[in-house]
This record gives structure tokens, C-alpha cells and sequence, in this order.
């Protein structure tokens, strides 16, 4: 079993980072000019990498797959970004957010990074203030903040609900200024297909023009991937249908490890499945929760009347509601981590207190949040002695301001006023921990291969807390890469420019040739999406909110014939020399039918509850910690590394020890 070098400086927490950039190597500026680097994905982390990069004076190629950088999946994140900045004055600092960020990753991240990243993320903010980004402030000028689930600090920078799309603009305009230079080449409507390696080191892609349908290949002396979670492995999730595994896999199988594929997230605060139509969910942003009241029913007869439609959520008096995450976790209430508050959801649905005709789904209630608003509202304009509907006006105003556009999309998706009746919610998959394995540089186990963002493993252990991921990837972006890329690409100074007429791309493009005539030409039966979907359901009912050793056995065996079908009688209609949205599905199906089995691998292997990984053998038993996640610090306490061997189903499992100096390891309770 090989050793994983992480590369952690030495020294105390809190001066690594300020020692790891004082020591690294630099290229200097004439010497930039010579060096080539490859962005794939242009989001947050892809965008702000390839601005930066370019803007120190290497050239750069980036590739997405949408027709323009600013469709990238950034933008979807609604509710906000962190940093330690503490306007708020309530306690918070560099290593509260830190703290937070590892115990909310149920102590399964690696200390020093998680240090790294809040310590960045007070530069964030700024470097987005500057670019123009128009966070909320408040009635002083300043910049507003408001709390998110795990934490007990406001410490999160938002734009209504609209965040992730106005920080990726930001990003957007920094990289469009290097294309307006010509310092980054834009590739979009392009696909990475696979990784070159040459003697050892990433040294170029393979791309397809998703227009034209022509493969080509692009050379590099760096390889970023900046491509995002695998979350659509489970073919209902949050994510755009886009979202795909491809890239990242595609360098699994070229070398670098895949870290801790099993940890996914099950976020709480999404619209409940509504039928079997249905491509992708739709989330609402955490940031409900800081407003919003969860609750079921407390009795039975008043669930099973909401659900047969003889009763709806205002028919319920206060007293016969359940307000369970302020039962079960008074000290945090409804801002609980993700992955608490969706068990605990499922636990009440399971128990046949769901809200919705199919019994799936909670109510997130907004009244009292309303009353309290209009009350205040009513003092600041004096209105004296204000009736229930002037009340019920003057806060919907203040929730209209602060969450006008979520309100509005969910009832365009539902068809019900939420300022009216309680907004039914209900867990849905939407982030990944997992990802390739990276080291403290962000390279990974391939030399010259770097993953930067949701695409690595490196910051959110079992569990991302809530406005942590747009903090990380511009984290990566803007303020890591730029100092650990140039130590690696110190050696490459007198390389000159890296050839494509070589074997190794060659051997690349034929690899992705045959798999697409394979495709083309296998006159199967089924669709495309009758794979994924099938997949879907048996990655959701046995590998998703909670797994054990049974399920996972039979999923793996599920999985296979899934993938030996799809392979035997998938039918992709039109041709490879056009634009084919089918065989894009296609291909990144096959990716999928790979992974989902190394997930279950993965999650059958460790045998301990942690965040998002919740095996229903390991859990707490009795006590006042009852039915919480129970961890095995003592034996499973490491990042998992999987090595492809060639084949599906047959990695090799790496371990990278983690080693908690700065916080202790303890049970991670909310109450």
C-alpha cells in the first residue's frame, strides 16, 4: 500500500500557509510567457484560476462545456459565501471557521487545508467587492452577513438569492478581460474526453467540439480540472443536467486516486420528487432555514389527513405541530448541518409524518418569521397599533427583500403562494465531498494534474456545511493555485512547447474514438436516460441517505448488470460528426455506471457513520445521542484513495492518515 505524501508544511497551523508560499518556488515573469496551462471548467474555481493565471502571464486555454463561461454551475448556489470576517461582531474569527468547517465535516478532512481556506476567505470578499459584486448591505452601508446551518456566528456574504450567479459574474469579467488580451484562449462548447500523460506527467487533453463533433488535441506543460461534484451519478439531483463525473474519471483511469467517492451530500431544503417526469430537482437555499420554521404534524391522523388532501399545513393549530429540529437540537434549532437535518427529516417521513401526497416532505413555514418582521417594521415606521393584515404586509416586505426571488420560483415550480402556505421541502442529493485525491498544492497523484473545487476532496471531510463551496473554490482559484502551480511548473522553464504528434496522444485519441464509434454503432434498444435512471434509483435507495452492508452488496452486483446492458443495448440516435446531445449523455453515463460502483465500494468499506456517510449498523444506540452518526476514529480516521487497476470494481484502496492537532476529536453533537 503506497504512501500519500500530502505535503503538509510544517510548523503551526496558522503560519503554514505564510511558510509554504514563502519557500515555494516562482517562475518569473519572461519565463511565464513560455508556459502553457489548461483550465477545464470555467466556474468559480475555473474562472478565477484562469483569470489569475493568465493575468501573472502564462498563457492559458479554457475549456467548458456550455456555450458561454458565465452558464457554468456556479451559478446555482443561492444562499451565500463565508468568511471569517466577523462585521458582525459576534465572535467570529479565522479559527471559529475553521473549527466549524472540520467538525461539520464529522473530523474527516485534513486539518491544514480547512486552516488554509479560512484563512483566505477574508480576502475573498474583498477581491469580489472590488470586482463589483453586489452583496447585501445593511441600512449603515456595510456589508450584510447572515448565519447558515452548523454554525453559530452570521458569518455569510450574500446577494439575496442570487449569489453564486453574481459571484461567478465576477469571475466571468476577470477572465473575459484575459480573452479580450489574449492571454486566455476560450474554448467553450468543447468537452474534455481524457487526459494525456506523457512520461509520467499530465501534459495535454483530448477534447471534443461539441458542435462540430471533431476530436482534437490541445498540449499543455499543466492540467487544471476545474469541473465540479458527481452529484448526477444519482440522475435526480440538484444539479444541472450537464453536470457530469467525465473529466475527473477520465484522469482516474489515467492515474490520479479518486478521495472518498462515498461522501455525498443530501441537502434538506429541496422541492419533494414530484413524478416519475422528472430530470433534476430544484433546491431552495439553506439560507430559508435562518427564517423558516421546520415541522410536521404531531399527530398521525393530521398527517395522513394532509396527505389524502382533507387538511392542509394552516389547518394544523401550533399546538399539534412538531417542530423537531428545535426538539431534537435546541442549541442550533433548524440551523443544523445538512446532513443532520435531512436524517432527521427522513426519520419523521419514515414514521409517517410526511406532508405530501407520496408522504415525502416537511414544511418549511415562514408565518412566524413574518409576524416577528412586520412587528419591527411596524415600530421603525411607527404605525401605531397595526392590524394582523397590515402585520402580515409589512413582513412579507422584509422576507420579500431578503428571499423575493426563491419565493418566486418556488411557487412557479409548486403552484402555491409560500407567503401564504408553509413551503413543502424534502432532501435531494446535491453536493460531493469526494473527488480526486489532492495533496496541499492541489496536484493530484498524476505530476502536473491539478483539481481545484468541488472536483477534489480536499476541504469538507464527510460533510460541507452550507456557503463553503463557492468559499472554496474561489479559494482555490484566486488565492492557492497561482503560488502552488508556479513550484511545479519551476521545472519547466526550458521544456519549450509540448508536442501532440507524439504516441501518447495518439493512444489517447484513439481510446476516445473507439469509444465513441462503439457507441455510435451499437443499435441497441434503449435510450440513454433508461441507464441513468436505473442507476439512479438504486445509488438513491442504497448508497444515498443511509446505506448498510446488505444494500451496498446488492448494488454493487445491481450496478454491474446496469452497466453490461447498457453497453450490450444502449441506442444513440444521429451521428458522432454533429451535434449530439445523446452521445454526450452517453458517454457520460458510461462514467457514471463506473463510479457509482466504486461509491458503493467505497461505502461498503468504511465501516463507521460519519456526515454523509450514514451506515444504519453505526449508529448511537441509547443515550442522549441516540440515532446520531458513530464514528470509528480509531480505525477509519483517513481519507480513502482508490487507484484504478484497469478494470471497474477492481481499484486498489490507499489511505492518507489524518492527524487532528488543532481540534479535538469528539462526538459531534448539535443539542
Amino acid at each position: 500500500m503506497s504512501k500519500l505524501d500530502s505535503k503538509i508544511p510544517p510548523g503551526p497551523i496558522d503560519k503554514k500557509w505564510t511558510y509554504h508560499k514563502g519557500h515555494a518556488r516562482i517562475v518569473n515573469p519572461a519565463n511565464k510567457r513560455r508556459i502553457d496551462i489548461i483550465v477545464v471548467g470555467t466556474g468559480l474555481a475555473g474562472g478565477a484560476a484562469a483569470a489569475s493565471l493568465a493575468e501573472q502571464g502564462y498563457s492559458v486555454k479554457a475549456f467548458c462545456y456550455q456555450d458561454s463561461a458565465r452558464r457554468a454551475h456556479s451559478i446555482a448556489a443561492q444562499g451565500g459565501i463565508n468568511a471569517a470576517k466577523n462585521y458582525m461582531n459576534d465572535g467570529d474569527s479565522v479559527y471559529r471557521l475553521f473549527y466549524d468547517t472540520v467538525k461539520g465535516g464529522d473530523y474527516r478532512a485534513r486539518e491544514a487545508n480547512v486552516y488554509r481556506l479560512a484563512e483566505v476567505s477574508t480576502n475573498i470578499i474583498d477581491q469580489c467587492v472590488a470586482q463589483g459584486v453586489p452583496f447585501a448591505r445593511d441600512y449603515g452601508g456595510l456589508l450584510d452577513n447572515r448565519s447558515f446551518g452548523g454554525v453559530q456566528v452570521s458569518r455569510t456574504f450574500y446577494a439575496r438569492g442570487q449569489t453564486g450567479q453574481q459571484l461567478l459574474l465576477g469571475a466571468y469579467s476577470a477572465l473575459m478581460r484575459q480573452v479580450g488580451k489574449g492571454t486566455v484562449e476560450m474554448y467553450d462548447r468543447h468537452e474534455m474526453m481524457d487526459v494525456v500523460v506523457v512520461d509520467g506527467k499530465a501534459r495535454g487533453i483530448i477534447a471534443r467540439d461539441m458542435v462540430t463533433g471533431e476530436i482534437e488535441r490541445h498540449s499543455a506543460h499543466a492540467v487544471l480540472l476545474c469541473t465540479g461534484g458527481y452529484g448526477n451519478v444519482f440522475f435526480l439531483s440538484t444539479n444541472a443536467m450537464g453536470c457530469n463525473v467525465t473529466a475527473a474519471w477520465k484522469a482516474h483511469k489515467r492515474g490520479a486516486y479518486f478521495g472518498n467517492p462515498c461522501y455525498t451530500q443530501i441537502h434538506p431544503t429541496c422541492i419533494p420528487v414530484s413524478g416519475h417526469h422528472q430530470s433534476k430537482l430544484t433546491l431552495m437555499s439553506e439560507s430559508l432555514r435562518n427564517d423558516g420554521r421546520i415541522w410536521v404534524p404531531a399527530k398521525l391522523e393530521d398527517a395522513k389527513a394532509i396527505q389524502e388532501g382533507r387538511k392542509s399545513g394552516k389547518d394544523i393549530p401550533e399546538a399539534d405541530r412538531d417542530y423537531y429540529l428545535e426538539r431534537r437540537y435546541p442549541a442550533f434549532g433548524n440551523l443544523v448541518p445538512r446532513d443532520v437535518a435531512s436524517r432527521a427529516a427522513k426519520e419523521r417521513c419514515d414514521a409517517g409524518f410526511g406532508v405530501n401526497k407520496t408522504g415525502e416532505a416537511v414544511y418549511l413555514d415562514f408565518a412566524a418569521a413574518i409576524e416577528r418582521y412586520g412587528k419591527t417594521q411596524a415600530n421603525v415606521l411607527k404605525i401605531d397599533k397595526p392590524s394582523k393584515e397590515k402585520l402580515r404586509e409589512l413582513g412579507e416586505g422584509i422576507i420579500k427583500e431578503k428571499y423575493g426571488n426563491l419565493f418566486d420560483m418556488y411557487e412557479n415550480i409548486v403552484g402555491e403562494n409560500p407567503y401564504k402556505e408553509p413551503m413543502m421541502i424534502y432532501p435531494a442529493v446535491h453536493y460531493t465531498m469526494g473527488g480526486l485525491w489532492v495533496d496541499y498544492n492541489l496536484q493530484t497523484t498524476v505530476p502536473g494534474l491539478f483539481c481545484l473545487g468541488e472536483a477534489n476532496f480536499s476541504d469538507h471531510g464527510a460533510n460541507r456545511l452550507g456557503a463553503s463551496a463557492l468559499m472554496q473554490g474561489l479559494a482555490d482559484g484566486y488565492f492557492v493555485i497561482p503560488y502552488t502551480v508556479g513550484d511545479y511548473l519551476a521545472d519547466d522553464i526550458r521544456t519549450g512547447p509540448i508536442k501532440t504528434d507524439t504516441p501518447e496522444f495518439d493512444e489517447a485519441e484513439k481510446v476516445v474514438k473507439g469509444r465513441i464509434d462503439h457507441l455510435m454503432n451499437n443499435k441497441g434498444t434503449k435510450p440513454v436516460d433508461d441507464f441513468h435512471r436505473a442507476l439512479g434509483k438504486v445509488m438513491w435507495d442504497k448508497c444515498g441517505m443511509a446505506r448498510n452492508e446488505k444494500g451496498l452488496k446488492e448494488a454493487i452486483q445491481e450496478i454491474r448488470k446496469i452497466r453490461e446492458e447498457f453497453w450490450r443495448d444502449v441506442r444513440v440516435p444521429g451521428k458522432s460528426g454533429e451535434l449530439n446531445q445523446e452521445l454526450e449523455k452517453a458517454c457520460r453515463v458510461a462514467d457514471f455506471l463506473e463510479l457509482g460502483e466504486l461509491m458503493c465500494m467505497d461505502a461498503l468499506d468504511r465501516n463507521e457513520s460519519c456526515g454523509g456517510h450514514f451506515r444504519e449498523e453505526y449508529q448511537e444506540m441509547d443515550g442522549p445521542q441516540k440515532g446520531e452518526a458513530k464514528r470509528d476514529d480509531v480505525n477509519y480516521a483517513y481519507v480513502s484513495a482508490w487507484e484504478w487497476l484497469g478494470e471497474a470494481g477492481k481499484a486498489q484502496l490507499h489511505k492518507e492518515t489524518l492527524t487532528f492537532e488543532e481540534v479535538k476529536l469528539t462526538q459531534r453533537s448539535y443539542k
